[in-house]
């Protein structure tokens, strides 16, 4: 393995005054003699410094912004302002041709670009310091989140991608077939005869692994699975995607308490992680959220800054509060009364919106916010029904700037009732056999949540659209790269 700029810059004491060799790309080439060299393993670049007595001027001279290097020289303590070390590079290999002119129609060119520009560019937007401060801290929330698991007992489980099950009961999925589109097989009565599909049956891609490992957490405990989801929902919202990661977690023999434990302990164990990993990444994207903050009209600026916010969510215990708390507190706010909500709250049974959510947290509660116990109608079939007959144990955790975070629930053991459901939800009985059957053998109480890994990203690095936080976005009309 060669040396990294990250490296070095945590621990160059020992390889002062020693050749060393690192690779990278130019950020900057100034007066023909300083090259700001950067490799991607940290948002700090490392100063080069031409020695013209041995790199030859038909080298530097093609030398630009963009242009990947092979560097061999001296580390020294540097003499200027702005950095520690520096190279005196004593031979400079240029790796890959940089076509300037064409370059220059491109990201790459050193000036600011509006992130409607960079999305267009994704396949060279990780060359930038914001994205690749971005995806570094992506990268630190997907190690933390396996991790937190391994030390907590947890198996990771891979669940379908290919799937004949709609967990949510939207309806919302990705068909997946084999057919040729211009001559589908249908039956006598007009109907696609997917009998004669490549899985003999109607699949999808998956919009949750849910059902699956909950399989997997009866024979095994404590399981998680960590992987894409798919969503066919024409929104072009900066909260959807239609491909998005989902984390989660079931755990047998927990209640919905030890779910709503699990699921802040889960949280604040990331965002800690991230604060302590990504300290020079976290104070880039905190200037850019502040110069962002102040372009804002003073009614809709933050309270606080990136690190501040990641700081007092740890710091705070989450506030737990009843749905039926919430719709009180909602249809008696002043917002609802004066009419300032885009959905008006009028009755106990509502959906809360992204609006209502985002007014308990940010205005109400000024904390994080976990809401339990929501009307049965307005959740999916697989929640455990409460002794009242009215609401399911469901919880959400309820973030600053983001909404729902995480959604999940006490799990439906008891084989009669969750039947009862299915049939009056109208989810088909005979297509689910293979979940029914775990509530047959053993069935145990038991819990899990879902977490939507963009939207973690998203709230951690203080983006404002999701489309910014996944490499590449697949949205309504928009499948490139």
């Amino acid at each position: 393995m060669k040396t990294t700029i990250k490296e070095l810059l945590s621990d160059y004491k020992k390889l002062i005054h020693h050749d060393i060799t690192i690779q990278g790309w130019a950020r900057a080439f100034r007066s023909n003699r300083f090259i700001a060299l950067n490799d991607g393993s940290t948002i700090e670049n490392l100063q080069i410094v031409v020695d013209f007595e041995n790199i030859p001027e038909d080298i530097l001279k093609n030398i630009s912004v963009a242009s990947s290097l092979k560097i061999t020289g001296e580390l020294v303590e540097s003499q200027g302002a702005g950095q520690s070390i520096e190279i005196i590079a004593k031979k400079v290999e240029i790796l890959g041709d940089n076509f300037t002119e064409e370059r220059d129609k491109t990201i790459l060119q050193p000036k600011r670009h509006t992130l409607e520009i960079l999305r267009e560019q994704a396949h060279l937007r990780m060359r930038t310091n914001l994205f690749s401060s971005v995806f570094r801290v992506r990268h630190a929330v997907s190690f933390a989140i396996h991790q937190f698991f391994n030390q907590n007992q947890f198996f990771y489980i891979n669940t379908p991608i290919i799937t004949g099950a709609d967990a949510e009961g939207a309806g919302e999925m990705f068909g997946v077939t084999n057919f040729d589109l211009n001559n589908i097989p249908k039956n006598d009565d007009g109907e696609i005869n997917y009998d004669e599909d490549f899985f003999g049956k109607k699949t999808n891609l998956t919009v949750s692994g849910q059902l699956s490992v909950e399989t997997a957490m009866m024979g095994l405990g404590r399981v998680y699975t960590f992987g894409p989801t798919f969503r066919a929902e024409n929104s072009n919202t900066t909260r959807h995607l239609a491909e998005f990661w989902m984390v989660e977690p079931e755990v047998a023999f927990n209640n919905l308490e030890a779910n709503i434990d699990l699921a802040e302990d889960f949280l604040k164990y990331i965002i800690t992680y991230v604060l302590e990993n990504c300290k020079e990444d976290l104070k880039s994207l905190d200037e850019r959220f502040a110069a962002e903050q102040k372009a804002k009209p003073e009614k809709d600026r933050a309270k606080e800054g990136l690190i501040e916010k990641l700081e007092n969510v740890i710091s705070k215990r989450f506030k737990r509060v009843s749905y039926t708390e919430a719709i009180d507190i909602l249809m008696n706010s002043k917002e609802n009364k004066k009419g300032k909500f885009k959905f008006p709250i009028t009755e106990w049974g509502a959906d809360l919106q992204s609006e209502h959510e985002r007014f308990l947290v940010e205005k109400h509660f000024e904390s994080p916010v976990v809401l339990f116990d929501y009307p049965k109608d307005i959740k999916a079939f697989y929640m455990r029904l409460n002794e009242d007959g009215k609401t399911v144990a469901a919880m959400d955790v309820l973030f600053p700037g983001i909404g729902e975070i995480i959604g999940g629930s006490q799990r439906e053991e008891r084989y009669q009732v969750l039947k009862d459901k299915m049939e009056i939800m109208g989810v088909d009985e005979e297509e689910l056999w293979w979940y029914m059957d775990t509530r047959k053998f053993g069935s145990v109480p038991h819990a899990g949540f879902g977490l939507g890994l963009e939207r973690l990203v998203l709230f951690v690095t203080g983006m404002s659209n999701i489309r910014d936080v996944i490499p590449f976005p697949r949205t309504p009309k928009n499948a490139e790269f």
